[in-house]
């Protein structure tokens, strides 16, 4: 499973073949979520408020890069890293 993107401790990741919505997991420390690309959805599990907001915020920034992503891992191609919240 790539990382794409890490910023302020926390890790975005996109697994090959993975199912639809397309979707990023997202790591912080203990905590880790799966947040749907278009909808900004907690698909399943939970992130500290301020770690989901900025998660939120770089995937509103990036959600045409995250889709180009996602359908280059449905092909199993490598995936583009994607810069940082900053």
């Amino acid at each position: 499973m790539p990382t794409i993107s890490e910023f302020f401790g926390i890790a975005i990741r996109m697994y090959y073949n993975d199912h639809n919505p397309p979707h990023v997991h997202v790591y912080y420390g203990e905590f880790e979520a799966i947040i749907k690309i278009s909808s900004l959805e907690v698909l399943s599990g939970k992130l500290p408020r301020r770690a989901l907001l900025l998660t939120i915020d770089w995937i509103l920034s990036n959600q045409e890069a995250l889709l180009e992503d996602w359908e280059l891992a449905e092909q199993h191609l490598p995936l583009k890293p994607i810069p940082p919240l900053e």
